[in-house]
């Protein structure tokens, strides 16, 4: 059985998200996110599920530390409602509570039961493990933020469900390979996602981005690094359309005379639930 990869322990939403996208591959846990690039450059893995950014914690800063230097490609999306759950030891109970412990991303998105619970927040490297480590520890008035499948896996009592502050609460993730799989030219609905930076000259990001404007193509993400000092930075882009597209086309040739260097990290179907963002924002 081929393997998909994760950062996290079993039990993590990482974890989810790849059986609810991959049910007959085999989820790979793997101790961070360097870890699960390694094992798809290696063919340990065939695939990865990496997340990348979460509508109320922002973006998961690790992976788009990794994704610029990683030789890997996006094959497409998933969009994960995330649910979270207060696990606390079989006989603990909420009164007692003093400690609470899981990735910093939840952590960020249960701050109101954390505050309402007076609780000692602690960063762990993800839920699932936090989970586990508390069933291992088992010290009392010390608790947990994972999913309802980390619970049930470590043995934990679920305290109280969907404790996220935001009701719609979701993480996007990009699916990984070592080798593209791009989405057919005449395929609806393609993202194309892409590295560039710019030349360091007055207005090249505005000059640079003026093509996806005067093309009508639609840019859904823009992030900056500076992987290399503070001189020459770099921006990672999302963008609606296959660059055989003739108006993708014509803006990425515009991109091209304002950079230094550009690479397409990946072109893919887009996720079912981005029509219904859209519609969302309209």
């Amino acid at each position: 059985m081929s393997k998909i990869a994760f950062q996290g322990e079993l039990g993590a939403n990482s974890h989810i998200a790849c059986v609810d996208c991959y049910p007959d591959m085999e989820a790979m846990p793997c101790a961070s996110f360097d870890d699960a690039f390694a094992a798809l450059r290696d063919g340990t893995a065939a695939l990865a599920m990496m997340p990348v950014e979460n509508t109320v914690a922002g973006r998961v800063a690790d992976i788009h530390r990794l994704l610029p230097g990683s030789k890997l490609y996006i094959i497409g999306e998933h969009f994960m409602r995330v649910n979270h759950c207060l696990l606390a030891l079989p006989d603990a109970e909420e009164a007692a509570l003093t400690h609470v412990h899981s990735h910093e991303m939840a952590l960020g998105q249960c701050r109101n039961l954390i505050n309402e619970l007076g609780l000692t927040a602690h960063v762990a490297a993800d839920t699932a493990g936090s989970a586990r480590d508390l069933a291992a520890a088992k010290t009392p008035g010390h608790a947990a933020i994972a999913s309802k499948l980390a619970a049930d896996i470590y043995g934990l009592k679920i305290l109280r469900e969907n404790i996220e502050d935001s009701a719609s609460n979701t993480t996007r993730f990009l699916i990984m390979s070592a080798t593209p799989d791009d989405a057919e030219p005449d395929e609806a609905d393609v993202m194309t996602s892409f590295i560039f930076r710019v030349r360091n000259v007055p207005a090249a990001l505005y000059k640079a981005l003026g093509g996806f404007a005067t093309n009508k193509v639609n840019m859904t993400k823009l992030e900056s690094y500076q992987p290399n000092g503070f001189l020459a930075t770099q921006f990672y882009a999302d963008i609606e359309g296959h660059p055989e597209s003739e108006p993708v086309r014509q803006a990425l040739e515009e991109l091209s005379f304002y950079c230094s260097q550009m690479d397409i990290l990946g072109v893919y179907k887009a996720a079912p639930e981005r029509a219904a963002l859209k519609e969302s924002d309209a």
